[in-house]
């Protein structure tokens, strides 16, 4: 990358410095996943049930779904630096209150309020377009991706041993410290990176009826929507699984939640390794019959009587992986349906396939019980892992059609 722009780390005169972007990325990764191996105790701690618990998640993907569409428009009226700074100081602000809740309700609107934070993984997307040009976009932007691909590895780690040693308060004062170190650094190294103009939110409506009268691009989205819903169902369920079926504790819990991400990274490296020789929608289908072969195996090994954590965390490697490939794909395939909407196909697809994803943890915590053990929600994630295929397989019917 060596026709990139000058940068002076610390310094807002140049652009951002990488550490600067991956790190304002990864911390919207880490909120999203350090605490679910404490979602188990924190449900007896407020006393209330493990489906209300479960908003924590669900909600909080809701209002990240949302963020998708509204922050790309804002900040190109009002600036990326101003929404980064305000998103992170709303973040610490509500981790702080979280930490300290009181009651359930208290405590479930001050973890929706830490969504805020999902505006970071949108506005790094923008300023890589921003500071270099389309043809290097993608090299930078893998990089700053990396903290998406590999905090959650780490992230429900590092939650668990937080609660085993000190409670489950300290993840989110951990959280506190780590967005108010990453507000200072931002304040230090990110200055404003928009160009004059933009594309406004008035423009980008306009753009929505024309991509929603596309087949292919409603392929592409659905088949990201049931891909990632697949993994958002594992976050939804997991905690209970490994908690109160497997009686791991929230260190090892924590541990097998890192296993989809081992599989993500290496998917990730194989779709940037192949894609462009075997084409998007041959991934795609690649992808998710990794994750069909995996989880389909994990199914039937519990149907056998192998109820152990190894054959429920151990095959979601599989889910990662068939995510890892499968992913990339679909989503450069959604803003290529209509190129001159690509910043309205991006928003609106990211809309749909959080959105989804939502829906899916809720409903994935509402129907585990102790008796049912691990076998509904595998057969869940199966199920909207076979859906992605059937959406990306419509894809390649119609451009057949097309053709």
């Amino acid at each position: 990358m060596s026709n990139l722009p000058f940068i002076r780390f610390l310094d807002r005169r140049t652009p951002p410095h990488i550490v600067t972007l991956v790190l304002i990325t990864g911390i919207s990764a880490l909120s999203m996943s350090i605490f679910l191996p404490s979602l188990a105790k924190m449900t007896r701690y407020f006393g209330t049930d493990y489906a209300i618990m479960q908003i924590a998640l669900s909600g909080y993907l809701a209002a990240t779904a949302a963020l998708q569409i509204f922050v790309g428009p804002l900040s190109d009226r009002f600036g990326r630096r101003i929404m980064i700074l305000g998103a992170l100081a709303v973040f610490v602000a509500a981790s702080i209150g979280a930490m300290l809740a009181q009651s359930i309700q208290t405590f479930l609107f001050f973890r929706i309020l830490q969504a805020a934070v999902a505006t970071n993984m949108a506005l790094s997307r923008a300023i890589v377009r921003d500071i270099v040009s389309q043809e290097e976009a993608a090299s930078l932007m893998g990089y700053v991706t990396m903290g998406t691909a590999l905090v959650p590895m780490f992230g429900p780690m590092v939650g668990g041993v937080l609660d085993e040693a000190f409670g489950w308060h300290a993840t989110f004062a951990f959280l506190a410290i780590a967005g108010a170190a990453t507000l200072l650094l931002v304040y230090m190294d990110l200055g404003e990176t928009v160009a004059k103009g933009g594309v406004s939110f008035r423009d980008q409506i306009k753009g929505y009826p024309e991509l929603l009268r596309s087949p292919r691009f409603w392929g592409y989205a659905l088949c990201a929507a049931f891909s990632s819903g697949a993994f958002f169902a594992l976050l939804g369920g997991a905690s209970f699984v490994g908690s109160t079926i497997f009686g791991l504790s929230p260190k090892w819990s924590g541990v097998a939640l890192g296993a989809p991400a081992v599989g993500y990274a290496v998917g990730n490296f194989l779709s940037g390794r192949y894609s462009v020789r075997m084409g998007i929608n041959k991934m795609a289908i690649i992808g998710t019959g990794v994750t069909i072969t995996g989880l389909a195996l994990s199914a039937v090994l519990t149907l056998l009587g192998v109820v152990h954590p190894l054959n429920f965390f151990g095959f979601c490697v599989f889910l990662g992986l068939g995510n890892g490939i499968a992913l990339p794909n679909v989503m450069a395939g959604s803003v290529s349906v209509r190129p001159h909407l690509a910043g309205t196909a991006s928003g609106l697809s990211g809309a749909i396939m959080i959105g989804g994803g939502a829906a899916l943890s809720q409903f994935a915590g509402g129907i585990l019980t102790v008796e049912s053990g691990t076998l509904p929600l595998q057969l869940l994630m199966l199920g909207t892992s076979v859906l992605a295929l059937v959406s990306v397989l419509l894809v390649v019917w119609r451009e057949r059609r097309i053709t």
